[in-house]
């Protein structure tokens, strides 16, 4: 365990300007990112007496290695860059805001060509408008149904779009007027965008014109005796006006505001935003947040930065609990990011008060009720890792642990998935895939078989030559024997070894160059001992490694006879457990796509110069492959983008091709 004693910068060094500051590891990975508006007074505190830092602060100071800083102009500056900063590098020590719920979204899809209206969760997508969050998902459908009598804009997924395109024939919202059908082409993509606009400015706030020109029309439809027409609008205006009724009215100035409420303890705090457009309550959000040494001031600054780093668009008022720490730099950040003044302040009387109380009384609540859910989920992780490192007699910890799976039918298209849990939870962006090519080179796709132990072999090979590569820059190293056929996945290569595990053109960590405190692999002592193996052969000392064999859930240990038993009500035991079904899922997915695009290869994958776009073309020309064989090099160049030679090349290389025989994927039978 470093010693912050080693690495602490002398105090004429630090500068007293304002700057953002990193901790690393002494892997050189960012575990932590802060800003400051005098660099020296704030990194000078992390370097007194242990016993007097917080126990998380305690941890992350005696977990770096190393600190730097970058000087910057103005805490404005500093606090652009230390959001961006938290978002590039992902530090652990860093405060986590996790969704205390998956909240739903109404998305408008105003990327596509006929835009689609939705229900999503989950992360936000480019070219999409999103309208909430919502408290439940039935309520999105019941509000998009009342107004698709007035923006009949499609629903369907690209599925029912295409049926509907191919038959003429629109779906049954397309018969009873819910649905403009832009499938069949009852409107243009012009004029179904437009309505697609109409109903997201709708969605926004802007709602009065819409019911005063409907009401306009059914006043017309009335004077001119058309009282069908009138009463169709009259139907109109009630499904907005309900739509409207059931967003409660709570500012009466037709305010746009952002309302949060805190709720805290010792150890978490819990925050609900409520999103107030045009006076009405639009969504609500919540998040539950483990706290460290911060007080409110210093967590409010950091919320926001969550809240509006990658937000559409910042509402004129922000009314918060307490003011953050850098009040005017927030308030100067929030309102570069509108473009025109946002007020931000804590309201002291009337009904934003109110607002206020009854937004942290909804706070309160969620926090009481992660209290209940969590009952110990803090406290069992770690007593799983505790439980881990007494049963395997590791010196500290596992923090981070990395499983593989093999997966494969019987021995071809075999693939291997690396899961990674940090602190006992699963960090998605550092999983990866392999694809096992055997010992051979030879990709195992046709007669070429690998079994399990051999391809264990191959990928933790794979995986620890890249971390020495890439920890060490040991340029030298065999990389014909990390990818046997000389090529590189995608999936685990990203860069060259140049020299360390941080890449020195984009600053960003690579792929491979951590270290886990335990392996975990999928299976008994065979595969434990092929393993060991391999860290053997590569001099990695300080890998603890174990196996989980599934049929009596046995912890296999190299070197040792007889395995490990941990109780059935074991935390430990069961974190293995995630460990093995989540790489065992990881692979088993990547295993069917590769199978699935295997199935569906066609004669005329390899051709060169003949890409996806110039395949679908042939066969839509020519309608089968069998028909593009007896086809002359003439009619091949009748085929848009395909030329002389090219036509050529596909003529010669249908003519020398003999049909494949189909085969029984599970027996690897020959089919007559």
């Amino acid at each position: 365990m470093p010693d912050p004693s080693t690495y602490r910068p002398k105090p004429g060094e630090i500068p007293v300007d304002p700057g953002v500051y990193r901790f690393r590891d002494q892997h050189g990975r960012v575990i932590y990112v802060g800003k400051a508006k005098s660099l020296r007074p704030r990194l000078s505190s992390y370097f007194q007496d242990i016993t007097a830092l917080h126990p998380r602060t305690a941890t992350m100071v005696t977990t770096a290695a190393s600190v730097e800083w970058t000087v910057v102009r103005t805490e404005v500056e500093a606090l652009a860059l230390e959001y961006s900063w938290i978002k590039e590098f992902d530090p652990r020590f860093n405060v986590k805001y996790r969704d205390d719920k998956s909240y739903p979204f109404l998305a408008v899809t105003m990327g596509e060509e006929f835009p689609r209206a939705q229900v999503m969760r989950g992360a936000k997508r480019k070219g999409t408008r999103y309208f909430g969050p919502y408290g439940h998902a039935w309520a999105i459908r019941e509000t998009l149904d009342l107004l698709l009598r007035v923006f009949p804009v499609r629903t369907c997924s690209s599925g029912v779009f295409r049926r509907a395109h191919a038959s003429g024939r629109p779906c049954l919202l397309g018969y009873i007027d819910k649905c403009a059908a832009p499938c069949v082409g009852r409107v243009t993509p012009d004029e179904h965008r437009a309505i697609a606009e109409e109903f997201c400015e709708f969605m926004s706030g802007n709602t009065s014109r819409f019911v005063r020109r409907l009401e306009g029309r059914m006043r017309e439809a009335a004077a001119e005796l058309d009282f069908e027409q009138a009463a169709r609008l009259r139907d109109d205006v009630a499904a907005l006006t309900k739509a409207l009724e059931k967003q409660t009215v709570v500012l009466g100035d037709a305010t746009d505001a952002d309302v949060f409420g805190i709720a805290d303890d010792p150890l978490e705090a819990a925050v609900q935003v409520f999103h107030v457009r045009g006076g009405r309550i639009r969504g609500q959000r919540g998040w539950v947040v483990e706290k460290e040494s911060e007080d409110l001031p210093t967590l409010v600054g950091h919320l926001l930065q969550q809240v509006y780093g990658d937000a559409d668009t910042v509402p004129k008022e922000v009314l918060l609990p307490v003011l953050p720490e850098d009040d005017d730099a927030a308030r100067e950040w929030l309102s570069g990011l509108r473009g025109s003044t946002v007020d931000l302040r804590v309201p002291q009387r009337g009904d934003k008060k109110t607002l206020m109380e009854t937004v942290t009384r909804n706070a309160q609540q969620s926090l009481a009720r992660h209290k209940v859910a969590r009952a110990g989920d803090l406290t069992l992780r770690s007593r799983a890792l505790q439980e881990l490192q007494e049963a395997l007699d590791l010196d500290e910890a596992p923090l981070r642990i990395e499983c593989y799976d093999v997966s494969h039918v019987q021995g071809t298209n075999v693939v291997a998935s690396m899961v990674v849990f940090e602190d006992g939870l699963p960090r998605k962006s550092e999983y990866r895939r392999f694809i096992v090519r055997g010992a051979l080179g030879d990709p195992v796709d046709g007669p070429t078989t690998i079994d399990d132990t051999a391809a264990m072999r191959e990928v933790l090979g794979r995986r620890f030559r890249r971390y020495l590569e890439e920890a060490e820059g040991a340029g030298d190293l065999d990389l014909q024997a990390a990818d046997s056929d000389g090529r590189r996945d995608r999936d685990e290569v990203e860069h060259e070894p140049n020299g360390g595990p941080i890449d020195p053109e984009t600053g960003r960590p690579r792929r491979f160059a951590y270290p886990p405190s335990l392996v975990v692999v999928d299976g008994g002592l065979p595969q434990v001992n092929a393993a060991q193996a391999v860290l053997d052969d590569l001099g990695i000392e300080e890998v603890a490694l174990v196996g989980l064999a599934k049929r009596l859930e046995e912890v296999w240990v190299p070197g040792q006879d007889y395995p490990v038993i941990l109780p059935r009500t074991s935390e430990g035991l069961y974190l293995l457990q995630r460990l093995r079904d989540e790489a065992h899922r990881f692979a088993i997915t990547f295993h069917r796509q590769r199978r699935s695009k295997a199935m569906t290869s066609s004669a005329l994958d390899g051709i060169p110069g003949l890409g996806p776009g110039r395949q679908k073309a042939l066969l839509r020309h020519f309608g089968s492959v069998k028909r593009l064989r007896e086809a002359s090099v003439t009619d091949i160049m009748s085929v848009r983008g395909i030329g002389p030679a090219l036509a050529e090349t596909v003529s010669a290389h249908l003519a020398g091709a003999t049909p494949e025989p189909a085969v029984n994927l599970t027996t690897g039978e020959v089919l007559e």
